[in-house]
């Protein structure tokens, strides 16, 4: 692939894989279905953002229609109100919580990551409440966004703080007393 060609979902080929070209200092992280674009908001963003919310409400329109028919089965075993009133409150609970620790996720990085591995069963059940998550955010900015911004700019002023230290040659500096050290 060259230098100047898109990857196949439309980002820019990563640079660093290539070897060439790569800028010094730290790089961005890639955003799913953005890439790298949200840190300029360049490369059809815009139409990204718009595409994330669409595809994210419609899979969850979706979602509903099949756990609709799922329950229509469950009317038609004729299991009871009971376990109908069950499943509704685990769909409707689980969703509520996938939508809140989905929602907190693109803000923060979860504190203990086994945690997050422990609710994954969780947020699965509640898929829409994820995928809600995603419409909503996809209005404020790339799901995400805010988190990995943040962090970029703190790693960025870091870079440039630590760059700024290294000026000069360290050979060619003067020793304490104000003279050059005599060679051997």
């Amino acid at each position: 692939m060259s230098e100047k060609s898109e990857a196949s979902d439309g980002t820019e080929p990563s640079t660093a894989s290539t070897g060439t070209g790569t800028a010094p200092g730290p790089q961005p992280e890639p955003i799913r279905f953005f890439g790298t674009t949200w840190v300029e908001h360049d490369g059809r963003y815009a139409l990204r953002r718009v595409g994330v919310a669409l595809g994210s409400l419609a899979a969850a329109v979706a979602s509903c229609f099949v756990l609709r028919f799922a329950y229509q089965g469950l009317e038609i075993a004729d299991v009871g109100s009971f376990v109908g009133i069950l499943i509704v409150l685990m769909f409707g609970i689980c969703s509520a919580i996938a939508f809140r620790k989905t929602w907190e996720g693109f803000s923060r990085r979860p504190a203990e990551p086994a945690g997050e591995d422990n609710l994954r069963s969780l947020k699965t059940i509640g898929f829409i409440g994820s995928l809600l998550a995603y419409f909503f955010r996809s209005f404020l900015e790339a799901p995400g966004e805010k988190l990995r911004r943040t962090e970029y700019e703190a790693a960025v002023a870091q870079y440039a703080k630590r760059r700024s230290a290294r000026t000069g040659n360290p050979a060619g500096r003067k020793t304490p007393k104000g003279r050059k050290p005599r060679r051997k």
